[in-house]
């Protein structure tokens, strides 16, 4: 795989999963447009991630019965259709219904991560899965900050619109750069589904790093739904762009774990693990002092993040490696892991702010990191301990 293919996939990350998290920095602006009430914003927000959700299991196995070039290309298209339709939404309806349809698409991140998973010599695919990778997370963080900005100097509808431009360029991209590739399971798509549901069910390796990372991203989520009710608040009462900026450090600790998949080409799979997960947990006492400072915030976001990424590079260079013909379906049911552990970090986060204050919210982080600690210790004889070796379900 080449350097400027792995560029490509990563920017295609980056902006496929955009429109699940760009709608909430200006979630009042829009609810105000399109005519709904407070209590009604939520759908706004819920409408990518259940299409998100959605595609997660019905659309990335696809990925194993067909080439996936041509579906990343296909997809980023619907992501951009999804996308347009919410930035030129006339009502709410519409746009609930756009949102939905760009995050049941945005799945084309896992296809892509697959595909770098298949065309890539087993040396090498730690590092290009955590290339590719990193692009997901500079996405969540990134579009905060962009569409903070385009909030303010335009409108939220802006915020969709460019990244329906995007897609289509990235989509056109794909097609030049990628090499066809070719898939490796003959089942029809309702077997295909079959198998997959046995997996989840069987497969001990799958059933771990699925927990780890249900845990590890309720531990995000935490932070990231959570930052700007004490940042929001006394003493900094900071704006939603000043806030969307703080999203470039968690930027910075992300594309410096990009590096776990070298250690994870090595065989440290495991130990990035244990000492990621022990860091996570450490950086919610350095993002506990937001209200006597913002130094020691940044720096524990950044700590955190870093964290992340690296046991969500190390577990997806695991589960690819030990199944190479279900590198679709197995890492779309680990998503869905990530997917339902941030939903549980945002609903927690709010319900811990209101009884106990930020102190609670960190604490309640440091929970869900240490209790994924707990399940990859428990599972570590699961680990594949050199790239080559295969664990049966």
């Amino acid at each position: 795989m080449t350097g400027r293919q792995r560029i490509v996939l990563a920017l295609v990350c980056a902006v496929a999963v955009s429109p699940v998290y760009g709608i909430q920095p200006v979630l009042q602006a829009a609810g105000r447009d399109l005519g709904l009430a407070d209590g009604s914003l939520g759908w706004l927000v819920a409408a990518g991630q259940i299409g998100y959700l959605a595609g997660l299991v019905l659309l990335v196995p696809l990925g194993d019965l067909f080439d996936r070039r041509k579906l990343i290309t296909v997809h980023l298209l619907l992501t951009a259709a999804g996308a347009g339709v919410a930035a030129v939404a006339p009502g709410a309806g519409f746009a609930i219904a756009g949102l939905a349809l760009a995050g049941l698409f945005a799945v084309v991140v896992q296809i892509a991560v697959a595909y770098v998973a298949a065309v890539s010599p087993p040396g090498e695919r730690g590092r290009n899965i955590g290339t590719v990778t990193s692009g997901v997370v500079a996405g969540i963080l990134l579009v905060r900050v962009v569409a903070g900005l385009l909030g303010e100097l335009a409108d939220w509808r802006a915020v969709y619109l460019v990244i329906a431009v995007l897609c289509v360029l990235l989509a056109l991209a794909v097609r030049v750069t990628l090499d066809a590739d070719v898939p490796r399971s003959r089942d029809s798509y309702g077997r295909l589904l079959a198998s997959l549901g046995r997996l989840v069910t069987s497969d001990r390796l799958l059933l771990s790093r699925g927990l780890v990372a249900f845990f590890l991203f309720a531990s995000f989520g935490t932070l990231w739904s959570g930052l700007a009710l004490p940042l929001g608040a006394a003493p900094w009462h900071l704006g939603t762009t000043e806030i969307g900026l703080f999203g470039l450090a968690g930027l910075t600790g992300a594309l410096g774990a990009a590096r776990a998949g070298r250690w994870a080409d090595r065989g440290l799979a495991f130990s990035v693990t244990v000492w990621s997960l022990l860091l996570l947990a450490a950086s919610w006492l350095l993002i506990a002092q937001v209200g006597s400072s913002l130094w020691l915030l940044i720096v524990g976001v950044v700590v955190l993040d870093f964290a992340v990424q690296a046991v969500h590079v190390s577990s997806q260079h695991l589960l690819t490696t030990a199944r190479p013909d279900r590198s679709s379906g197995v890492i779309g049911a680990y998503m869905a892991c990530y997917s339902l552990g941030s939903a549980l970090g945002a609903i927690t986060t709010t319900w811990a702010y209101s009884v106990a204050g930020w102190w609670g919210a960190c604490l309640l982080g440091a929970v869900y990191a240490l209790l994924g600690l707990v399940v990859a210790v428990s599972t570590r004889r699961l680990t594949v301990p050199r790239a080559s070796t295969s664990v049966p379900a």
